[in-house]
């Protein structure tokens, strides 16, 4: 018989509580304990584990998981330090503060004389992520040092580093630690990545695809809401009008002839303007509602 159990990696640290409330969004309730690697989750065919996202991409290929989440950084890292290749199953844009990707950026002191990356000839580069450093400096054609850095990196320059690559959202931890972006690296955001033999099991494969569908959903619900309204029909054009809609919006005939109903989604940030010009626009029974998932 075969196995009706997926092995499923969740990145353990910065990544962590995002994903698990991704899951929710997409419909899975994930509960972990302090305790614990190994979080339950309210899907009986499915197993978690709890793996930091640099190692996620190694448990994956070895097959000691059939699928997991981690960044295109940590996957690049991996491939160029390996050889080995797993399968991308869902491009998932979102980071631990916001649904955007994390840039690994080239960061030197504000007061040194470094403009350009070609400016760092035989200079020493900090950063957690070295083959893919390594890989762009030689594109580069620019020789350097690069050295693993096993955390902090932001106070390393100038005494203990020249530079730095390291991964930002905003910058601001950077600014705070008085460093300048001279060059984007590599941008990076989570990928659903799953083994290539794992795949070849009907099942396992029908899973891991039905949770990339859930998944991709819940992101593209994010910062978007419903909109309901009824509206007269000589006053619809206008109303429709001032609707931006993810595709047209629907109208909907009323028991009374005079009236239909119109529902369409929209981005939040603009509920607050859009609402009262619905309402001068004669639109009544507005209804805002939240959106956990969205398939196109």
């Amino acid at each position: 018989m075969a196995d009706k159990t997926l092995r499923l990696g969740i990145p353990k640290g910065s990544l962590q509580e995002s994903t698990i409330q991704l899951f929710a969004h997409a419909g899975f309730n994930i509960y972990t304990s302090s305790r614990s690697y190994f979080p339950t989750i309210d899907d009986p065919e499915i197993e978690c584990t709890l793996i930091r996202a640099q190692e996620m991409t190694r448990y994956v290929a070895d097959g000691a998981l059939d699928a997991g989440l981690t960044g295109q950084d940590w996957i690049a890292e991996h491939e160029a330090t390996t050889g080995d290749t797993v399968v991308d199953i869902a491009n998932l844009v979102y980071s631990k503060q916001s649904f955007r990707k994390v840039r690994w950026v080239l960061a030197v002191p504000e007061d040194s004389t470094y403009q350009a990356p070609q400016d760092l000839t035989d200079a020493t580069i900090a950063t957690e992520l070295v083959r893919v450093t390594e890989a762009y400096f030689e594109r580069l054609n620019v020789p350097v040092k690069v050295e693993f850095s096993w955390g902090a990196t932001e106070v390393k320059p100038p005494l203990l580093a020249d530079a730095i690559v390291e991964a930002t959202e905003t910058g601001s931890t950077l600014r705070a630690n008085r460093l300048r972006i001279i060059d984007t690296v590599i941008e990076s955001n989570p990928q659903l990545i799953a083994n290539t033999a794992t795949l070849e099991d009907d099942w396992k494969r029908t899973k891991i695809d039905n949770i990339a569908l859930l998944l991709r959903a819940a992101i593209e619900a994010q910062g978007r809401v419903g909109l309901m309204l009824n509206v007269r029909q000589a006053d619809l054009e206008t109303v429709i009008g001032l609707l931006p809609a993810l595709h047209r919006p629907t109208v909907a005939p009323l028991s009374d002839d005079e009236w239909v109903a119109v529902t369409t989604i929209i981005e939040e940030s603009s509920v607050r303007e859009l609402i009262p010009k619905l309402k001068a626009a004669r639109a009544e029974g507005i209804v805002e509602y939240p959106l956990n998932k969205i398939v196109l």
